[in-house]
């Protein structure tokens, strides 16, 4: 994501610098709807008090029902998978330029699928461990994305080498993730002895735990002293949420709850995005409420086929519903992975490099 760079007229002359905001704006930073609502939601605000919770509850005690989880799991993690794909036919020439994408890479995927299903045994489990490799991935990628774009709209104009250590520094609750991976899939791939293994990954974990804690606020001490100025909190806070979800819960409670609250930040930055194209598109005939409203329905109804109806689809053609179930989710993770690697590109001329900047 560089910078947005406007030519000067011929013969202008250059205006006088604009004055500093005061030092408090300048750490809430420049919101995208109200500081309470990106802090809580986008920041992740509101799952570190939830994680809270998690870590101070009784041990296996998840706070809420399975039924509710359920709900939660629809509402946010699958309507979010979903989301990407129909981002990727509303927003403004994102199907037509890459068609690709938006007319084969869906048949694709189900053919993929198919051929997963009919093979089963090996080819599942290595679909399965790559979605659940790329996964915290994923969650890494978008802390440092958004980190990057809340820097960007509040004035923190951040350098190439501090957009790198930004990118490694958010990236370490992968590795970390990674490393329990290897621990649990590896010895039944490769044989060897899991004690073995763990010999290595369990230190490794925890240093890398050490790092994560340390390394964010490290960084936002140094870019408050460069010429850039200080990040915004809420670009600490992202980094900072995306970790807390891997280093203080169980792995299994932090793949869970870390695919709801980071489905619930897309949809809210992706709702943004959305109603904001499609009313400059509309001419502002519907308010954005309107647009959000129609996007998250189409998104929750596309998550309901591919997550619901899809896994007993493959259960009436014969297939054990476990396995086309663990097959659809790995495919549909995947392929927003995938989707999710295009539609969010800040090129010249795009439209998420004007909503981002908020200027034309």
């Amino acid at each position: 994501m560089s910078e947005v760079s406007l030519p000067r007229p011929a013969g202008a002359v250059p205006a006088a610098p604009a004055t500093s905001p005061p030092i408090g704006a300048r750490l809430l930073g420049r919101t995208f709807v109200h500081p309470l609502f990106d802090y809580a939601i986008i920041g992740g605000g509101l799952s570190l008090l939830v994680t809270a919770f998690l870590v101070a509850a009784p041990k296996g005690d998840l706070l809420v029902s399975s039924a509710v989880m359920s709900y939660l799991l629809l509402l946010c993690t699958s309507a979010h998978f979903a989301a990407s794909t129909v981002r990727l036919y509303t927003k403004p020439g994102a199907a037509a330029g890459m068609p690709f994408l938006s007319k084969w890479v869906p048949w694709m995927a189900l053919a993929f699928l198919a051929g997963i299903l009919f093979l089963g045994g090996t080819a599942g489990k290595l679909i399965d461990t790559l979605y659940l490799a790329w996964s915290p991935y994923h969650y890494s990628a978008q802390a440092y994305g958004l980190a990057v774009v809340y820097s960007y709209r509040s004035g923190c104009r951040l350098g190439g080498p501090d957009k790198k250590w930004l990118y490694w520094i958010a990236m370490v609750p992968f590795f970390f993730m990674l490393l329990h991976l290897a621990e649990t899939r590896l010895p039944d791939f490769t044989g060897l002895e899991a004690a073995s293994i763990a010999a290595i990954t369990v230190p490794a974990r925890s240093v890398l735990r050490i790092v994560g804690w340390i390394a964010p606020a490290a960084l936002y001490a140094f870019v408050w002293r460069r010429a850039s100025g200080p990040m915004p909190l809420i670009a600490l806070m992202t980094l900072v949420s995306n970790a807390v979800w891997f280093f203080l819960l169980d792995p299994i409670d932090a793949f869970l709850w870390a695919t709801i609250f980071h489905g619930l930040q897309y949809m809210a930055i992706v709702l943004i995005f959305d109603a904001r194209d499609q009313a400059a598109h509309a001419g502002h005939a519907r308010g954005p409420l309107f647009h959000a409203a129609w996007f998250y329905g189409a998104s929750l109804i596309l998550g309901y086929a591919l997550f619901v109806l899809m896994p007993l689809a493959g259960k009436w053609a014969g297939f054990e519903y476990y396995d086309a179930r663990l097959a659809v989710v790995a495919l549909v993770n995947i392929h927003h992975f995938v989707v999710d690697a295009y539609i969010w590109r800040l090129g010249r001329g795009d439209s998420n490099r004007t909503i981002v900047g908020g200027v034309a």
